[in-house]
């Protein structure tokens, strides 16, 4: 990874409107206190929603995280850009993006889908589990010493956050 620039994350999803915006705000948050290199998030997807799902909005504000006013992009718009990781949170974003260019490590964290719960108290308590698998995953990576991996050490150590957390069942 090179060194004195952030470390840039991108989190792809599907519609770009649930998880994929989660995984950002968290990154953009904690990332950007983050000692030893600060960390510059975004999130795209493959088939990008109209808006994002308000349910994450009201989820990552009831975390003292305001992320109204965002709008889901394409993947189009990110293409090009230099990742250090991407990182996608859904199959459908992994099988349409399996290796995204400009990308130094990607990785697979499927979680699944809080917007497909039936109720409102379903999808409330269905983000919120989305938010805390995402928030132990964000955290466990964004402790790693960034700076003095490469990128088959980053995507192995971020494999492993992935496989030794819970995934959410809804």
């Amino acid at each position: 990874m090179k060194a004195g620039h952030p470390f840039r994350v991108l989190v792809l999803c599907t519609g770009n409107s649930a998880r994929s915006q989660i995984g950002e705000a968290l990154f953009a948050v904690r990332g950007a206190t983050r000692f030893a290199r600060t960390v510059e998030a975004e999130s795209a997807g493959s088939h990008p929603a109209s808006r994002v799902n308000p349910y994450a909005v009201e989820t990552l504000a009831h975390h003292d995280i305001r992320w109204d006013g965002r709008t889901p992009k394409s993947i189009a718009e990110v293409e090009g850009r230099p990742f250090d990781l991407v990182i996608t949170v859904c199959g459908n974003a992994r099988e349409a993006c399996p290796y995204f260019p400009g990308a130094t490590a990607q990785v697979h964290w499927g979680l699944p889908d809080p917007a497909d719960a039936a109720t409102p108290d379903a999808a409330r308590e269905a983000f919120a589990r989305t938010y805390d698998a995402l928030s132990e995953r964000v955290d466990a990576l964004l402790a790693l010493p960034l700076e003095a991996m490469d990128a088959g050490q980053l995507s192995a150590a971020a494999s492993r956050i992935h496989d030794t957390r819970p995934v959410p069942v809804f």
